[in-house]
């Protein structure tokens, strides 16, 4: 890539993780999970299965205190929590590998089981955090009743590629990611140990590593039809598996969405890399394909569709805060 487009995605992501960070409303903590709060207002999302949400690359659960701080799921679990979901937030690495942070949230999600006393959790993933669930539905099935993928990097993202291609890119994103970007996620948590490899989250990332894990730890869901094979734009995948575990999915095809949100020039990377707008400004329309894909045309970006960013989206767009909480009535209609 060359050097410009090298220098923006650097100021670009450095942006982003100085001013996108925390989890709003009432909370209790457990170790390492956010439980939020809220006097129910109804039952229309109160599933029969506590709710962990799982944040993804670069992302983080709670930063601040009870009465200044900012939050990765912008309105999200408070919305939820008032519609009588119970509701956790993960507390996981900002940049590891799929697999040091899915051994993360298997952790969490026992915490999750110990504090409701129910024996299985819907797991909702964004970005990195789609994978990372999906790690935990191959390797604790019995732990899981659903898991769901928002903008889910399933086939990985053409732009971690770019960037691990070109060593200039690769070396100054190891240096701002190792040292700068994802420890300060992590302090800014109060949780240094959370450990960052920042090399090893982006070949996570890749669309060959992601294949790689498609083909060894998600074998079982690859097999059961649950996440197609390749990036092909099948929508003819599985609800549910084998073990009884239903999965579920959607993304957005929007990059520029609102000109006072600071994702602006970051989510210029997707169409810089895939020379074409049919992508979340970071992953593809077709990578984020699992289970049965509710939506894949949403006039969001990839941070909007977890409402990051204080919610700036589009005048038009949808309201994330309202497809969570349809899909928290989707899984409670389901039994789940």
């Amino acid at each position: 890539m060359r050097s410009f487009k090298t220098m923006a995605k650097m100021a670009s992501l450095a942006t982003l993780a100085t001013f996108t960070m925390g989890i709003t409303a009432t909370t209790q903590a457990a170790p390492s999970v956010l439980q939020v709060k809220e006097t129910a207002k109804s039952d229309y999302a109160k599933t029969k299965y506590p709710i962990l949400m799982v944040h993804g690359w670069l992302g983080w659960s709670r930063i601040g205190n009870e009465s200044f701080n900012m939050d990765y799921w912008y309105q999200i679990l408070p919305d939820m929590a008032r519609n009588g979901s119970t509701v956790f937030a993960a507390q996981l690495s900002p940049a590891n590998t799929t697999a040091y942070r899915g051994e993360q949230l298997i952790t969490q999600v026992e915490d999750v089981m110990a504090i409701t006393g129910k024996n299985k959790v819907n797991l909702i993933g964004h970005s990195h955090g789609g994978p990372t669930v999906l790690y935990v539905s191959s390797t604790r099935p019995q732990y899981i009743a659903s898991i769901t993928g928002v903008a889910g990097t399933y086939h990985g993202s053409k732009v971690a590629d770019d960037i691990q291609n070109n060593k200039l890119s690769r070396t100054a994103f190891n240096i701002l990611g190792d040292y700068i970007v994802g420890p300060l996620i992590a302090l800014a948590q109060l949780k240094p140990e959370l450990g960052i490899d920042f090399d090893a989250s982006m070949k996570s990332l890749t669309q060959t590593e992601s294949a790689n894990f498609n083909a060894t730890v998600a074998k079982s869901a690859v097999n059961d039809g649950v996440l197609s094979a390749t990036e092909n734009c099948n929508k003819s995948l599985s609800n549910v598996d084998r073990k009884g575990i239903y999965y579920y999915s959607w993304t957005g095809v929007a990059q520029t969405t609102n000109l006072l949100d600071l994702d602006t020039i970051l989510m210029q990377l997707g169409p810089l890399s895939y020379g074409n707008k049919d992508n979340d400004g970071m992953v593809s329309r077709c990578s984020a394909y699992m289970g049965k894909v509710i939506n894949d045309s949403y006039k969001l970006n990839h941070t909007d569709l977890a409402n990051m960013l204080f919610g700036l989206t589009g005048v038009f767009a949808q309201d994330p805060v309202a497809l969570y909480r349809q899909h928290a009535n989707r899984l409670k209609l389901q039994g789940l």
